[in-house]
């Protein structure tokens, strides 16, 4: 049986969707057997190369049967067309058909990569072969630094590679001088006399003269062989064993499938730096999208931490086992409620509550020498110090008794202080005038605005409870509000149920209104993490942008890299090989660019630090951002990978 045996082998294209048929082959009957050096020679647009397409397995025919070794070719799928290819031919075009970004060793190694050989073998192999070819000095040159001839070599030691039992060469001399033409007709003679099958395509009568058979094709058929004048060599050659010309014939491929594809994905990696590389400008302008939207993620989220920690600080400070009760309008109507004496009495005998402090509230005018300003007045009982957990900077806290015995002293807010005493001086023992009446300033509290948040603390004065009653607020009998401490966080929810009921008991009506600290910073704090929210998905759809402009700079490249494609097909790259190349190189500009978006938010985020703006960074919320961002480049990125993938090899390797 031979190699290659083709029965009624038509071709046309065309004829869908209201096109014209155009035939190019009509009935097409040909045997190869192994080891001949077959030449097929005819005029341009006489068939010769859609012949060699349709035999290197590049296109399928319309119809009739392609047998290779016995099978039929119409029974693999693209994998496995793409495996003979790989491991049965190999091509040497008249354009060369090198990846211009690839040394003429890389490109050499191509059908290697794809084959699963060693990386060491395989470089080791590719420069033996080009060393061979004469190209030894020119390893790592790239297509542009070769002459026309170097570049059929490296052709040529491409296709030798994997083996190279079939070498389809079309018009290999075409682009060359005479010379050099010659040079390389000489090497597929030599490729021929070692065992090798051969077949040329060419236009040139006189380069097909030296092959051992010539088939002539005009118009899509074939008129004449002449294989019965060569029957003895050909016979000869069908005894003759395949063997590689310049390398003896081994199988290096590597048996471990996790290093092949480990392999095969740095291999991806190396290529898509180096177009990535090639292309800066292009490159910097996809990686801006990426950069933002990591950033912008980064820092709003590192912001949101932020503000949720401020509030949980502000929750601390203030007392987390804190609750708050003040009189109200029932929501039935009504008079407004009053909390009375007993009323109080009776909440400080609850067995949940630690603490009970009354306060009575109200703004007044205050002097100090030349200064005259309205502070809001607190006259509250001596616990105000421990159940706030605020200290006293200067000075002291007035007593129980100074309370019972209506004393007139004061004790400054930290920001009254600094209005009054701008220099710092000893403001114990002066005295202040509230409603034009004197009180002796016995302490300062320290600074509540620099712990909680909230400066409004300390624009205050504060005044024992009967103080204020007596003195200051006469006409205001009932207490602005209660402040109580319960005995733990735990028992706030309880005791506030407590409260309730205790006062719904004595009032017979709903005329007040218990609260805690808790429940007003998770208010708060739901806020904020709506707040944050909102900011991040903006910040998302800045990614999500970027990750649109990776999938139009990745379908541009494909547009621009399509013959590159149809190399790797020719050379036997299968669909999901093409796949990984272009997820490959969006996945690699997706985290660059999350990497540098990363390091962009680290450097905002300090500069907000240092304008004293609340930022908590994440490790997590960085390495999520760039994950995301990777993820979202490869989404992107699938669209125009598998449109390479999917390209037909003849049509690609036709393309600009």
């Amino acid at each position: 049986m031979p190699l290659i045996c083709l029965r009624d082998i038509k071709k046309h294209y065309g004829g869908v969707n209201g096109a014209p048929k155009v035939a190019i082959l009509h009935g097409i009957d040909l045997d190869i057997g192994t080891g001949e050096f077959v030449a097929i020679v005819g005029a341009s647009g006489s068939g010769k190369s859609t012949l060699m397409h349709i035999l290197g397995c590049l296109d399928p025919p319309s119809s009739g049967q392609y047998l290779f070794n016995g099978e039929d070719i119409a029974t693999l799928d693209s994998d496995q067309l793409a495996a003979l290819r790989r491991e049965a031919f190999g091509f040497v075009f008249q354009a060369y058909h090198l990846i211009p970004t690839e040394s003429a060793r890389e490109n050499v190694e191509v059908p290697a990569i794809y084959a699963g050989m060693n990386e060491t073998v395989r470089q080791v192999r590719a420069t033996e072969l080009l060393q061979r070819l004469g190209l030894g000095e020119r390893l790592d040159n790239r297509p542009s630094q070769l002459s026309g001839g170097q570049q059929q070599r490296v052709s040529i030691a491409r296709a030798l590679i994997n083996g190279g039992h079939i070498i389809l060469a079309d018009e290999p001399t075409g682009a060359l001088d005479n010379n050099t033409g010659e040079e390389v007709m000489n090497l597929l003679s030599d490729l021929a006399a070692q065992g090798h099958t051969v077949i040329l395509i060419t236009h040139d009568y006189k380069v097909a003269a030296q092959a051992q058979r010539v088939i002539d094709i005009q118009d899509g058929r074939i008129v004449s062989d002449s294989q019965d004048r060569h029957e003895d060599t050909r016979e000869h050659n069908h005894r003759r064993p395949t063997g590689d010309a310049l390398l003896p014939r081994s199988n290096p491929s590597n048996p471990h499938a996790i290093a092949l594809i480990w392999d095969e994905l740095r291999d991806a990696c190396r290529a898509a730096w180096r177009v990535l590389r090639i292309n800066r400008a292009r490159t910097l302008l996809t990686l801006l999208g990426i950069i933002i939207g990591v950033a912008s993620v980064v820092v709003m989220l590192a912001v949101g931490e932020g503000a949720k920690r401020q509030v949980m600080t502000e929750m601390n400070a203030m007392g987390p086992n804190m609750l708050y009760v003040s009189s109200t309008v029932p929501d039935n109507g009504g008079p407004r409620g009053v909390i009375t004496e007993e009323d109080i009495a009776a909440m400080a005998q609850l067995p949940d509550v630690l603490r009970v402090m009354p306060i009575l509230r109200d703004p007044a005018l205050v002097r100090f020498g030349d200064i005259s300003r309205r502070y809001e007045i607190l006259a509250t009982n001596e616990v105000m110090p421990a159940i706030n957990r605020w200290p006293v900077a200067q000075g002291r806290f007035y007593s129980a008794e100074e309370n019972r015995n209506v004393a007139p002293v004061a004790v400054l807010g930290y920001g009254v202080y600094q209005q009054f005493f701008p220099q710092g001086a000893n403001p114990l023992g002066l005295q202040v005038l509230i409603k034009d009446a004197p009180y002796e300033i016995i302490g300062v509290m320290a600074e509540k605005g620099a712990e909680s948040g909230y400066s409004y603390h300390d624009e205050r004065l504060y005044l024992p409870r009967r103080t204020g009653m007596v003195r200051v607020f006469p006409a205001q009998r009932n207490e602005s509000y209660i402040q109580l401490e319960a005995l733990s966080s735990d028992q706030v929810d309880r005791l506030e149920q407590q409260l309730k009921t205790l006062l719904l008991e004595r009032h017979g009506r709903d005329d007040f209104r218990v609260s805690s600290n808790a429940a007003r910073l998770q208010a708060e704090l739901a806020t904020r993490n709506s707040m944050t929210l909102m900011l991040v998905l903006i910040a998302a759809i800045s990614l999500l942008v970027g990750g649109i402009g990776v999938m139009n700079v990745m379908l541009m490249t494909v547009r621009e890299r399509v013959r590159e494609i149809g190399i790797r097909m020719a050379t036997g790259a299968r669909q999901q090989d093409i796949l990984r190349q272009f997820v490959t190189e969006a996945a690699l500009v997706s985290l660059l660019g999350g990497a540098i978006g990363a390091a962009l938010s680290l450097a905002i985020i300090i500069v907000l630090d240092l304008a004293e703006v609340p930022v908590a960074p994440s490790l997590s919320a960085l390495l999520g951002a760039i994950f995301c961002a990777m993820t979202t480049g490869i989404i992107f990125g699938l669209i125009p990978a598998r449109q390479a993938a999917r390209l037909n090899p003849v049509d690609a390797l036709s393309g600009e």
